[in-house]
């Protein structure tokens, strides 16, 4: 088990609003057709703030996938994508130049995993340009949890059926794709995510957050 070298700390009172801003300038400086990989949940959020950073050009050209997905409906709560869409962060109503979905309706885990594989090295080029990330209480970031295989995953994608939170069956992206993307923002406000930013900050190893490259974290907590 390895640790990324050490985090960048921005103590902010609107996490969302300022990690949209380092996300725009980092994804106006890669290129024509950046890429990013997005989680869900609360850190999606900085979707609105970040489209009109960037401007309406820049957002039609750039590619997005998921950092994991829940092996949901699209019409359930539980989906990542699905509550994107819903919000009009992405989808019809933001479209962008690209969107590599991780879970169709309808697919088993091993025909997603082969068209994720595919899109990945098709659609974006092979890698990420940033990551936008949340991180959980217990330190987990996409659907990789403390101590669970996935986290020793070789490909870019794996399915996980054992997830230690609701619901348990979910296909996340796996490091050495998350380490293809110099920047990782993570967005980590709230008093419930104290303990897990203090032992990201001391470098505790067995935190999979503390195993993703160039992370910055944006929080409105001072540890």
């Amino acid at each position: 088990m390895s640790v990324a070298e050490p985090t960048r700390w921005r103590v902010v009172e609107d996490p969302l609003s300022a990690a949209a801003a380092a996300l725009a300038q980092r994804l106006r400086a890669a290129g024509p057709r950046p890429r990013l990989a997005v989680a869900g949940g609360s850190a999606a959020a900085a979707l609105a703030p970040l489209r009109a950073r960037l401007g309406p050009d820049l957002w039609r050209r750039l590619r997005v996938t998921w950092v994991d997905e829940r092996r949901v409906p699209a019409d359930s709560p539980d989906s990542n994508r699905g509550a994107a869409h819903r919000a009009g962060w992405l989808g019809p109503a933001a479209p962008v130049g690209a969107e590599v979905p991780l879970w169709l309706d309808g697919e088993t885990c091993e025909e997603a995993l082969s068209r994720v594989t595919r899109a990945i090295a098709g659609e974006l080029d092979g890698g990420l340009d940033a990551l936008l990330l949340g991180m959980g209480e217990d330190g987990h970031v996409a659907s990789l949890f403390p101590g669970h295989p996935a986290l020793e995953a070789t490909g870019a994608a794996a399915c996980v059926d054992d997830a230690p939170k609701p619901p348990p069956r979910r296909i996340t992206l796996c490091l050495p794709l998350l380490a293809t993307a110099p920047v990782a923002v993570l967005v980590v406000p709230g008093a419930s995510k104290r303990d897990a930013l203090r032992r990201l900050r001391a470098g505790d190893p067995s935190l999979p957050a503390a195993r993703v490259g160039g992370r910055v974290v944006f929080t409105d907590q001072d540890v």
